[in-house]
């Protein structure tokens, strides 16, 4: 592969990902309009992620396209610091959340997820009362917890059913303290939630 072609692909690989990048901070900035607190916290990652890989494509364009080395040596190292940077926090989430696999629970096909699975750092932050509340009124806002009733109308479809570890692990009591009838454990979905 020539040097022309080279730069010909790192050109336009970048030009396009400049185009996302601009959607992405788009993207950042109608979430930043919305009343909701749960989306408008989200907004400044958002933004500045969009705009980190802005910069990026475009010291990597215009390296490619004036042939200026200095930006191809920013460029290459800004994608290095990137990629280095999604591997730690891909790392640390595994590491955080590892041992919460869920539990199987007898005569169902769901899960139960328990926080004390998980890692002591991550306990200890949901242990935060002014973080609980904020994740607890995104969890009650979602939705996830108040359709399970209008899906499952009945005990067996509720225990056949395949619960996302949300819905298991934060909209209905723990299956082994709370023996209670089906109508029960839908009634005390969004009491969960609440508490």
């Amino acid at each position: 592969m020539g040097s022309s072609t080279s730069t010909f692909v790192i050109r336009w690989i970048n030009f396009f990902t400049m185009i996302l990048a601009i959607l992405v901070v788009g993207f950042g900035f109608w979430m930043s309009t919305h009343n909701d607190e749960c989306r408008r916290s989200l907004t400044i990652p958002v933004m500045a992620l969009g705009g980190v890989i802005f910069l990026m494509s475009l010291a990597g364009f215009m390296g490619a396209w004036k042939n200026i080395s200095c930006l191809l040596w920013t460029y290459l190292i800004m994608l290095f610091v990137l990629l280095v940077a999604i591997m730690v926090f891909t790392v640390l989430a595994f590491i955080i959340t590892n041992t919460g696999t869920g539990h199987a629970v007898p005569g169902a096909r769901y899960k139960e997820y328990r926080l004390q699975d998980y890692s002591s750092w991550f306990v200890k932050q949901l242990n935060d009362t002014e973080k609980w509340n904020h994740l607890r009124s995104c969890i009650v806002k979602s939705d996830d917890c108040s359709s399970l009733s209008k899906r499952y109308k009945t005990l067996k479809q509720y225990k056949l059913a395949d619960l996302t570890p949300v819905e298991s692990g934060c909209c209905r009591p723990p299956t082994e303290y709370i023996p209670c009838t089906f109508h029960c454990i839908l009634s005390m979905q969004v009491l969960l939630v609440r508490v």
